[in-house]
Formats: C-alpha cells, sequence, structure tokens
C-alpha cells in the first residue's frame, strides 16, 4: 500500500512538473509520453516472450517514439507505412522464429498504444492557454477513478467484477470509482474556475461531468482490456519499474483509453468555455 500511494504520488508529481515547465519547454510532454509508449511496447514484446528478437523490437519502439512528435495525419502514416514494411520484411526472413499470429499482435499494439497516447500530445493544442490543463485531465480521469476504485473496493468490496479476469475488482469498487472520479473532476473545475482564475474563466462542468461519469467505465474497461492480455500471457505484471503497481503499461493501461475519449469530448465540448 505505501509503495503504491509514494509511486502514485510520485507519477502525479512528474506530470505536474511537465505542466509548470511547458512554456519554457513544450517538449517535455512529447518526450514523456515517447517514453512511456516505447517502454509500454517493450512491455507487450516482452510478455509475448519475443523481446529478444531485435527486428521486432527496434521497429516497433522507433515507431512507438517517433509518433509523439508527429502532430499530422500524413506523419503518421508515414511512420506505419515504414513500420509495416520493416515488420513483414522481418516476418519473411524470420518466418521460423515467429508466427503471424505473433507479429499481428505486436502490430496491433504498436498501432493501438502509441497512437492512444498521442492524444495527450495532440489535446494541447486544442487550446493555446489551456491545452496542459486539457493533457492533465487525460491522465487524471483514468487515475482519479481508478484510485476511488482501489479503496473503496478495500473498504466495501464484497460482489465480484469479473473474477475471471481481474479477481480483486469489485462492484463496490466501479461505484467508489464511478462517484470519486464524478465528484472529484468537479471540485478540480471549481478549483481551476474560482481558484486559479477568480472566476474570469468557466470550467464547462457538463464536459467535466461527462468525463468524470464515462470516463471512469472506458477506464475500468482499459484496466479489464489489458488483464485479459496478462492472463493471455500468464503473468501477473507487465513490469516492475514502478513499485506498487507493476510495469509501466500496468499503470497506463487505462489511460490508453480515457485519453482518446477525453480528446473527442474535449473537441465536441471544450473542457474551459
Amino acid at each position: 500500500m505505501k509503495d503504491r500511494v509514494l509511486s502514485g504520488v510520485t507519477l502525479v508529481a512528474f506530470f505536474m512538473a511537465i505542466v509548470v515547465f511547458n512554456r519554457s519547454f513544450p517538449l517535455a510532454l512529447n518526450i514523456a509520453i515517447a517514453f512511456i509508449s516505447a517502454l509500454a511496447v517493450f512491455e507487450v514484446i516482452k510478455a509475448l516472450g519475443l523481446s529478444d528478437r531485435w527486428y521486432i523490437t527496434v521497429p516497433s519502439m522507433t515507431a512507438a517514439v517517433l509518433v509523439q512528435f508527429c502532430e499530422f495525419q500524413q506523419a503518421n502514416i508515414f511512420i506505419y507505412s515504414a513500420f509495416t514494411a520493416c515488420i513483414f520484411c522481418a516476418l519473411l526472413r524470420h518466418h521460423r522464429e515467429i508466427t503471424f499470429k505473433e507479429m499481428a499482435v505486436v502490430y496491433s499494439m504498436v498501432v493501438l498504444i502509441p497512437l492512444a497516447l498521442q492524444t495527450i500530445v495532440l489535446v494541447r493544442t486544442l487550446s493555446d492557454q489551456h491545452g496542459m490543463f486539457y493533457a492533465l485531465v487525460c491522465v487524471f480521469s483514468a487515475w482519479i477513478p481508478d484510485a476511488g476504485a482501489f479503496f473503496a473496493g478495500k473498504l466495501f468490496g464484497k460482489h465480484k467484477l469479473c473474477p475471471e479476469i481481474s479477481p480483486k475488482k469489485t462492484v463496490e469498487g466501479l461505484i467508489g470509482g464511478v462517484l470519486s472520479s464524478v465528484i472529484i473532476l468537479q471540485l478540480v473545475g471549481l478549483i481551476f474556475t474560482y481558484g486559479i482564475y477568480g472566476g474570469e474563466r468557466q470550467a464547462n462542468w457538463l464536459s467535466l461531468f461527462i468525463i468524470g461519469f464515462f470516463g471512469a467505465f472506458v477506464s475500468v474497461l482499459g484496466d479489464l482490456s489489458f488483464s485479459l492480455i496478462k492472463r493471455s500471457c500468464h503473468i501477473k505484471d507487465f513490469g516492475s519499474v514502478i513499485p506498487g503497481h507493476g510495469g509501466i503499461l500496468d499503470r497506463f493501461d487505462s489511460v490508453i483509453f480515457t485519453a482518446p475519449f477525453v480528446y473527442m469530448v474535449t473537441m465536441l465540448l471544450p473542457i474551459v468555455s
């Protein structure tokens, strides 16, 4: 418990520091997401038992990094076209060492993870003044319900949610996660509106409610989806780089699902009116 809380606080402080230094060093966010994306892709490859295949790890991690520095669709098309060529050339050359099914899983993850995390970078462009606030919401909309569900499940959890996929998750934990997500994001809106801007800027309460309520369910979907992948690979955690949490993917699995959701909501209903 102590390691989990300490690691969580450290991660929050890390992202807050990126916000503080955004104006002086805007590439900090791109670099952080690129690092997270590359490690997450590597953890999937390692879970599949393919980490010693350089012809898979090198192009996969390279693509995961480069995507985070491209804010135009044409650049993404170029990166993934080159990645596709590399992967299939490798498959033709090493077809005795790796199956098409294994390569297909790697390919899908190299598409899903970097592009999903890229929305944290892209959401910043939706507002010159408040883009980094949007980026924080992308991350916190996953972590807040996760923390709420963890503590609610510890205190009140009795009914299993998906025992065959994630035995520790409970219905009570899910309810606690949803409630904490809605309440805390509304409080964040209040702090932003009155604590930071003294009422001169107005948070969009409807947007924050949609993100808080529906985002909590999206967060659980991401968590359970990657838990299913772990069970398929017969592993408990994707890694051990974050004490109390596991690997990068164990902490960012839900972010991979919530970040695109927040991006879409923010495009339709900007968080700051």
